[in-house]
C-alpha cells in the first residue's frame, strides 16, 4: 500500500476492544485504543539472547528496525530487521461479515516468523505486555486481578478490573469497565506483575518464533455477555449467543488460524481487486484500510427474539447508538457484504417509532448512548434538535435499498404502517425542508436547504420501489409521479443557471455537495435529469481545495463519505479518480494521526474532531455500484 496511513489496525473488534498504532513505525509511539488513550502494548524480540523492542515504547531497550508496514482489509504486517534476522508480525482480526459468529469473536491474532538474513540459524522469541489499560477507563482507576490458566493445553493469562461496573454508564471518550483481557501464547509462557515503575498490572506471554512456521499470540476480550443494554436488558453479542465460553472461543480460534488466513487473504484480495476496478488504486487504498474501522465501531448482538441488531457508536461526536445519520453513510459496505446487518441497524429505530410513547408523526435520530440503547438522548429530545426531513428519508432510502439488495420486501412489510407515515411526512415537509437540522449538523440549521430536498425525494421515490416489489404498479406509479415532480420543481428552484446548484433554494450563487442524489443513479430510477446530475457534479471541480472538495461554501471542511457519494454521480471513471486523488492525498499527508476521519479541512488535512466512525463505510458507494446490485 503506497498510502501512509494517519492510524494503522492492529486488533479491532468493537468499540472498546480496538487497537492502533498512530505512528509510521510501530515502536515510535505508544500503542492506542482508537480514541487515543493509551492501550500500552510492548513487543521485544529476542534474538540469540538479544532483546529488542519491535513495539510500542520502552526506552530501556534498542529497537529494531522497522522495514515495512502493508494493510488488507483485515491484516497488518510489520517487517523489522537487524543484522540477523527479518522479523515479520502479522496482526488479524476475521472480520468477515458473511460469518458473524466468527465477525464478533472478540479474539485478534498476531503472527510471528522470522527469515535468517545472514544464512544462521538463530534462537528467537517475542515477549508481548499488555497493560491495565485495556481492562478500565483509565489507568489507574481501580486494582486489578490477573490469573494464569490453561486454555487446551495452550498457556493463557487474564486480567480485569477488581471491581466489575458492567454497563454502568453511557459516553463518547470512555473505554470499557469490565470483562477480561486474555492472552494466549501456544506453546510459550505466560504471567502477570505489577510494574514498580508505572505501578501498573500487566500480563505477559512468550512464545519461540520459528525459522519456518507461524507462531501465535491470541489477545482476546470477554465482556461476560454484557454487550450492549437495549430498552434495559443486557444483551450478550453473537459469539457466545449459545452459551460458548471465551476459553472455548480462544480454543477455536487457535485451531482455525491457518484455514482462517487463506479466508482472510482471499477476502482482502478480492475486495481490493474489485475497488481498483471499480475506481482505481487509490480509492481501493482508501476502502482497505477503512474496511476494519467500519465494521469494529460497532457492536453486534442478538436480542431476545433472536434476531440481528447491529449498534453502532458516533465515536468521537457524541457517543450516540443506532444513530439512524450514521448509519446511513455507512450502508454501501454492508449492502455490498451482508445486508443483514442493515437491517441490524434499523431494527431498534423501528422499536422506539413503533411504541405508543413514541410521540412524533417522524422518525428517531437515534436510539441511546453507546452502550446504553434505551431511547433517544440527541439534544435531550427537544423539537428543535430532531432531524425530521433527514432520518425519515434516510430510513426509506436504507429499507428500500435493503430489499433491492436481498430481493425480498418481508422486513419492509414488517414495518409498513410507519414508513407510510413517514412518506407522507415527506410529501408534506420534503419539498421545500424547513429550518431543521440535517445529518451536517455541525453546520446548524437551515432552511430550504436543496441537499435535503434531494434526500425527501428520494425517500418519496424508495417508497415507490418498496410498492413495485410488493407487486403493487399502481401505488409504484403514484410514487414515482411524485418524486419526479419534487425533482422537476427542484431542478427550477435550486439551478445558478451556470450548470450548478444551490445550496439552499433561497440563496443564489452558493454550492453544496448533491450527495443524496447517488441513488437516483444507484438504483437507476432517473427521477432527476442525469445531464442535471453530471453537471451538477462537474461544476464542483471549480471549488477544488489542495485536499478536495469542501462540503458547501460556508467553510472549507469536508467530509469524505460525502466526497465520495459525489463523485459517484459523474459518468467518466477519470472525473471520479480526480476526486478521490486529493482526499487520498489528506490521509497521506495529514499530521493528525488518528484513525480516519470522516471531517477535515481540505486547506491543510487536518482532521476535525470526528474519528473512528462507521460513517467511512460511505466510501464504498463506488464499489457498490460497480457491483451492480442496486439496480431495481
Amino acid at each position: 500500500m503506497k498510502l501512509r496511513a494517519p492510524a494503522y489496525p492492529l486488533i479491532n473488534v468493537d468499540p472498546y476492544f480496538s487497537v492502533w498504532s498512530m505512528a509510521d513505525c510501530l515502536h515510535d509511539d505508544t500503542v492506542k485504543h482508537w480514541t487515543g488513550s493509551p492501550n500500552t502494548l510492548i513487543g521485544i524480540a529476542a534474538v540469540d539472547g538479544e532483546e529488542k523492542l519491535f513495539m510500542g515504547v520502552c526506552d530501556s531497550r534498542p529497537k529494531m528496525k522497522q522495514i515495512s508496514v502493508e494493510v488488507s482489509a483485515l491484516s497488518t504486517t510489520y517487517a523489522f530487521t537487524d543484522d540477523k534476522i527479518v522479523l515479520t508480525v502479522r496482526f488479524s482480526t476475521p472480520l468477515l461479515p458473511d460469518d458473524l459468529a466468527l465477525m464478533t469473536r472478540p479474539v485478534g491474532y498476531m503472527a510471528l516468523s522470522y527469515t535468517s538474513v545472514d544464512g544462521e540459524e538463530h534462537e528467537v522469541s517475542a515477549t508481548v505486555l499488555c497493560s491495565e489499560e485495556f481492562v478500565m477507563d483509565k489507568r489507574g482507576d481501580d486494582t486489578t486481578v490477573r490469573e494464569v490458566l490453561s486454555v487446551a493445553g495452550m498457556p493463557t493469562v487474564k486480567m480485569g478490573k477488581a471491581n466489575q461496573m458492567p454497563l454502568n454508564r453511557s459516553g463518547d471518550d470512555l473505554r470499557i469497565e469490565w470483562g477480561y483481557l486474555y492472552l494466549t501464547a501456544p506453546g510459550g509462557e505466560v504471567s502477570h506483575f505489577i510494574c514498580e515503575e508505572d505501578k501498573m498490572g500487566y500480563i505477559m506471554g512468550t512464545v519461540p518464533v520459528k525459522a519456518e512456521g507461524t507462531s501465535l499470540i491470541l489477545l482476546a476480550y470477554d465482556d461476560c455477555r454484557a454487550s450492549i443494554q437495549y430498552f434495559g436488558q443486557a444483551l450478550a453479542s453473537v459469539w457466545n449467543r449459545d452459551g460458548t465460553t471465551m476459553e472455548e472461543a480462544i480454543e477455536a480460534a487457535a485451531k482455525e488460524y491457518p484455514a482462517l488466513v487463506s479466508r482472510m487473504d482471499a477476502f482482502s484480495d478480492r475486495l481490493y481487486m474489485d475497488a481498483v476496478k471499480a475506481g482505481g488504486e487509490e480509492y481501493a487504498e482508501l476502502l482497505i484500510l477503512a474496511y476494519r474501522q467500519v465494521i469494529s465501531a460497532h457492536k453486534c448482538v442478538l436480542d431476545n427474539e433472536g434476531q440481528v441488531l447491529f449498534i453502532s457508536k458516533e465515536c468521537f461526536s457524541n457517543g450516540c447508538a443506532a444513530t439512524v445519520d450514521v448509519s446511513y453513510p455507512s450502508i454501501p459496505l454492508f449492502l455490498l457484504y451482508n445486508p443483514e446487518l442493515v437491517k441490524g441497524m434499523m431494527r431498534p429505530i423501528f422499536r422506539l417509532a413503533e411504541r405508543e410513547a413514541w410521540p412524533f408523526d417522524f422518525a428517531p435520530h437515534d436510539c441511546g448512548q453507546y452502550p446504553l440503547v434505551n431511547g433517544e438522548v440527541y439534544g435531550e429530545g427537544s423539537d428543535d434538535s430532531h432531524m425530521p426531513v433527514e432520518e425519515c428519508g434516510n430510513m426509506l432510502i436504507m429499507v428500500a435499498a435493503t430489499a433491492i439488495a436481498e430481493k425480498d420486501i418481508s422486513f419492509a412489510d414488517a414495518h409498513w404502517s410507519i414508513l407510510s407515515g413517514w412518506v407522507k411526512y415527506l410529501l408534506a415537509y420534503g419539498e421545500d425542508p424547513a429550518n431543521q437540522l440535517c445529518t451536517d449538523d455541525f453546520a446548524g440549521h437551515l432552511a430550504h436547504n436543496c441537499n435535503l430536498s434531494i434526500k425527501a425525494i428520494m425517500g418519496v421515490a424508495s417508497y415507490g420501489i418498496l410498492h413495485r416489489l410488493k407487486g403493487n404498479r399502481e401505488e409504484y406509479n403514484h410514487y414515482m409521479a411524485e418524486a419526479r415532480r419534487m425533482a422537476e420543481l427542484w431542478e427550477k428552484r435550486a439551478a445558478n443557471g451556470d450548470g450548478s446548484f444551490r445550496l439552499a433554494f433561497d440563496r443564489p450563487g452558493t454550492f453544496s455537495m448533491k450527495y443524496n442524489a447517488v441513488w437516483d443513479k444507484l438504483f437507476g430510477t432517473s427521477v432527476f435529469s442525469a445531464a442535471v446530475l453530471e453537471s451538477e457534479a462537474q461544476t464542483c471541480f471549480a471549488h477544488f481545495s489542495p485536499y478536495g472538495l469542501p462540503l458547501d461554501c460556508r467553510a472549507m471542511y469536508t467530509k469524505s463519505d460525502w466526497l465520495v457519494w459525489t463523485a459517484t454521480l459523474l459518468r467518466n471513471e477519470e472525473d471520479f479518480r480526480r476526486f478521490i486523488h486529493p482526499l487520498w492525498t489528506a490521509y497521506h499527508f495529514t499530521r493528525h494521526r488518528v484513525p480516519m476521519t470522516d471531517w477535515y479541512d481540505t486547506i491543510t488535512a487536518d482532521h476535525i474532531y470526528f474519528q473512528n466512525r462507521t460513517v467511512l463505510g460511505g466510501l464504498f458507494i463506488k464499489l457498490l455500484e460497480w457491483s451492480g446490485k442496486m439496480r431495481t
